[in-house]
């Protein structure tokens, strides 16, 4: 499948079947997220994959929009390495080059057909506490994962799309 067409068959699937995902699968979207590319090469993301029954039942304690998906990736950024723009204060990379890593992992798993979400809403705070994270890593999306169930469909609003005329401006 071409990029551009898998780019348009994929959405964020949000109703999982129990099947279990692979290792191997796993293993290959986390590679995926390993290639992407980051500011200075720096790469300050970190990912955690939440899978355990313990860690499973822990997010799903906490957000809602975990959607019963056999895994969640959990992708932070860890401060103390992230780039910073020197040019101006409190301009740092790290929220992008979590956002890029992210992308390479959801497109990686649409390839492999697994579904997955990209999800902000979520008490970070509580995320960080629940899981013990490091002091200078800040959860920026959790990424729930796994085979869609067959009766898992798009929201109604996926296919609206605003226009080429309306998201691009020519200087």
């Amino acid at each position: 499948m071409e990029l551009l067409e898998l780019l348009k068959e994929r959405y964020s699937v949000r109703k999982y079947s129990e099947r279990p995902v692979e290792q191997e699968k796993l293993d290959k979207i986390i590679e995926a997220a390993m290639v992407a590319p980051s500011a200075k090469n720096f790469q300050p993301v970190r990912i955690y994959e939440l899978k355990s029954e313990e860690a499973i039942a822990r997010i799903r304690g906490i957000t809602r929009c975990a959607y019963n998906a056999p895994v969640v990736m959990m992708v932070t950024v860890d401060k103390n390495i992230e780039w910073h723009n020197e040019l101006e204060e409190g301009v740092t990379s790290g929220q992008q080059d979590a956002a890029i890593a992210a992308t390479h992992m959801m497109l990686e798993a649409a390839s492999l057909g697994i579904g997955s979400v990209w999800v902000c809403w979520f008490p970070n705070t509580a995320v960080h506490e629940a899981f013990e994270l490091p002091e200078n890593e800040k959860v920026v999306l959790l990424m729930p994962m796994g085979y869609a169930a067959d009766d898992s469909k798009p929201v109604a609003n996926h296919f609206n799309k605003i226009s080429k005329e309306e998201m691009v401006r020519e200087l």
